[in-house]
């Protein structure tokens, strides 16, 4: 069987999918790296909602993603931005996802962490209105049982006039917090309303800064993740981190040299990426446990140019490509986003994604998989 593919120039052009998919097996619980995949939302497609409503969620289907994941020995950092936290999921839908999955994640021995931002906060706010909408959304994570990552906020980056105001909203947060946070630091390629994050749009002034609030509280800080997609300032910074706390890539573009490391120190991993190659790149890290640095890099090299393309500008709407793997992947009977979003990329965007990922074989069942993007060829008024 083939199909007809549109490349980026509007040419349709022939593809012959795999028909095996990659063998991948579940293992021992993962050793030498702390490992989360960021998690999307599915939504509910027959909820009568618009673009501008709240969240409508499929509950049952988000959850047992979750638990695929955990499967394979991955833990879940959810309601992040690939949950489309602030790009169509609110907050009262991010509360009921972090106290739904947190309980499942203790049901069945997952390991979670859950983002805590200011996103309930709609307009301009005052550095003491961002403290408490910081403080309510902490206590929720906490209560739940998950380890809170502290996600950047908008509201601060409005709000800051420079570094003396994150050093002292982050120093009263990490005097608070019951348990060692992670700290999320997100570049303005996930959300232009970041430009300037830590005080400062020069990124070494801004790293300074970012490093003072971990100096001030070691103990409070689990790790940190880099979402900043440049690999070498990854490698410089986690260089400079104080002894145990962690670094967490989320660079989506370079991350097997970063969590395979050097000989001065590794990242562990928070990625969005890691949503569709939740198995792969769980059988990966146990070739790593092992001490084969080559089998790793053999394993997961290879799904890079996938990455690259769901990741590329405009970056933020990665959760389009990601969610539209998990319909072809059976994840989810239906490719619907929570506002609206399965629109944010274009065919031939779907259609190298496909190739991509069918390439890797990324799909249990490349049967439904081709049927299912025929379904949206068809839609999109491509004939075989």
């Amino acid at each position: 069987m083939t199909l007809r593919l549109p490349d980026a120039a509007g040419r349709l052009r022939t593809y012959r999918p795999r028909t095996e998919p990659l063998t991948v097996t579940t293992g021992a619980p993962l050793a030498s790296r702390t490992v989360y995949s960021a998690a999307h939302v599915v939504a509910d497609p027959y909820a009568d909602v618009s673009p501008d409503s709240p969240a409508a969620i499929d509950w049952d289907a988000t959850l047992a993603f979750r638990r695929h994941l955990w499967s394979h020995g991955l833990g879940v950092a959810e309601a992040m931005d690939t949950a489309q936290r602030g790009m169509g999921l609110d907050w009262a839908g991010a509360a009921e996802l972090v106290r739904r999955s947190a309980a499942e994640a203790r049901a069945v021995g997952g390991r979670i962490a859950c983002g805590v931002g200011t996103d309930q906060l709609t307009g301009p706010a005052s550095l003491a209105e961002i403290r408490t909408a910081y403080e309510e959304q902490l206590a929720v994570a906490e209560e739940a049982g998950g380890r809170a990552i502290l996600m950047a906020s908008r509201a601060l980056a409005a709000t800051a006039a420079g570094p003396e105001d994150y050093l002292e909203v982050y120093g009263h947060l990490l005097r608070q917090a019951a348990e060692p946070v992670i700290l999320h630091w997100l570049g303005p390629m996930f959300d232009p309303a970041l430009e300037g994050y830590w005080g400062s749009s020069d990124l070494d002034a801004a790293t300074a800064t970012f490093l003072e609030v971990i100096a001030a509280h070691p103990d409070k800080v689990d790790g940190i993740k880099v979402s900043l997609l440049d690999a070498r300032r990854e490698v410089d910074l986690r260089r400079r981190l104080p002894h145990g706390v962690r670094c967490y890539t989320g660079d989506d573009f370079n991350y097997p040299e970063l969590i395979a490391g050097d000989e001065r120190g590794f990242s562990h991993a928070l990625l969005g990426i890691f949503d569709p190659l939740g198995p792969l790149a769980a059988q990966a890290v146990r070739v790593l446990d092992t001490g084969d640095v080559k089998g790793f890099r053999e394993l997961l090299d290879p799904t890079v140019e996938l990455s690259r393309h769901l990741f590329q500008a405009p970056t933020r709407f990665y959760k389009t490509g990601v969610v539209f793997l998990a319909w072809l992947a059976g994840h989810q009977e239906h490719f619907t986003m929570v506002g609206g979003l399965q629109s944010a990329r274009s065919l031939p965007h779907f259609a190298r994604a496909y190739e991509l990922a069918d390439g890797l074989g990324l799909f249990p069942n490349p049967e439904l998989a081709e049927a299912r993007m025929k379904s949206l060829l068809a839609l999109y008024g491509v004939t075989p």
